[in-house]
């Protein structure tokens, strides 16, 4: 049994070299404007310090989007969709302070960063260089006519339109932007206020479920079942109706803006395009 040879990787498209570089520096911005938040916040609580660790995790995640881009894969372009979008929120929620006029450093940072992500997008869903990269799948062994080669596995199910993947991609964060809020809600228990015990846990409970219940949704909605849409839909319209009461509850208002807007984004994200895939653009190139 022979081992096939790895063909000799092509120099990538100045428009994917560009794109890298990009989210290199956006992963940077993402941290400084974090701290810079952070450094500048008149009251530098718990719930300021989870929110802004969540967020400069981001970071990684455009460092996981780059691995993507190189790789050319086909799902770099939802998944930096919504990190770009998320990332926004995650920063724009930070910036306002619960009272007074946010920071100049805080504010310039936040237009630096949106103005980055906005790059990150038009690049992704614009250039026809990026598009034409963003096509492989992932790698793995393949064993044929007795050749063990390492290369890219087509997956059995049906080829799904970018819309699709974008609602999965958007679906996937339902989880972590329940569970974040959450363990800041927790900090109120340690404050003495026993009552939200079972709201917290409650809360907890169902960021977890959301996510099995996504990833059940999602692996049928890849293979264009129509109940899968539906059920999408409703996960989406029950995550919504738990998450945001239960920001106004044990949050407040400050917690309904920062941690409800951002759950609400991905939401939409994932509604629109569960519509645009069942409504295809007469000219499905343009996405």
């Amino acid at each position: 049994m022979r081992t096939a040879a790895e063909p000799v990787e092509v120099r990538r498209p100045s428009a994917v070299r560009a794109l890298t570089t990009l989210l290199a520096v956006t992963a940077a911005a993402t941290v400084v404007v974090e701290l810079l938040n952070y450094w500048y916040a008149p009251e530098q609580e718990f719930g300021l310090a989870v929110r802004t660790g969540w967020a400069m995790l981001r970071s990684l995640a455009f460092l996981v989007l780059i691995g993507h881009v190189k790789r050319g894969r086909v799902a770099a372009r939802p998944f930096g969709l919504i990190l770009a979008v998320t990332t926004v929120f995650a920063v724009g929620r930070l910036v306002v302070p619960r009272s007074g006029v946010p920071p100049l450093p805080g504010l310039l940072g936040f237009g630096v960063l949106t103005a980055l992500c906005v790059a990150v997008v038009v690049l992704l869903y614009r250039s026809d260089a990026v598009r034409g990269h963003l096509v492989r799948h992932r790698k793995g062994l393949v064993i044929s006519d007795g050749v063990i080669s390492w290369r890219e596995v087509t997956p059995k199910r049906p080829p799904v339109t970018g819309w699709l993947l974008t609602a999965r991609v958007a679906a996937f964060t339902y989880s972590p932007l329940m569970l974040v809020p959450a363990l800041i809600a927790a900090g109120s228990i340690l404050d003495g206020r026993l009552s939200a015990v079972p709201a917290v846990l409650g809360w907890f409970a169902a960021g977890i479920l959301v996510s099995y219940l996504v990833l059940f949704g999602t692996a049928f909605l890849l293979r264009e079942r129509a109940w899968a849409r539906r059920f999408l839909i409703v996960i989406t319209l029950g995550t919504l109706a738990v998450h945001l009461p239960l920001c106004w509850w044990l949050l407040g208002l400050d917690g309904l803006v920062r941690d409800g807007a951002p759950l609400l984004a991905a939401a939409l994200l994932t509604l629109y395009s569960l519509h645009r895939a069942a409504h295809p653009h007469p000219h499905p190139t343009a996405h």
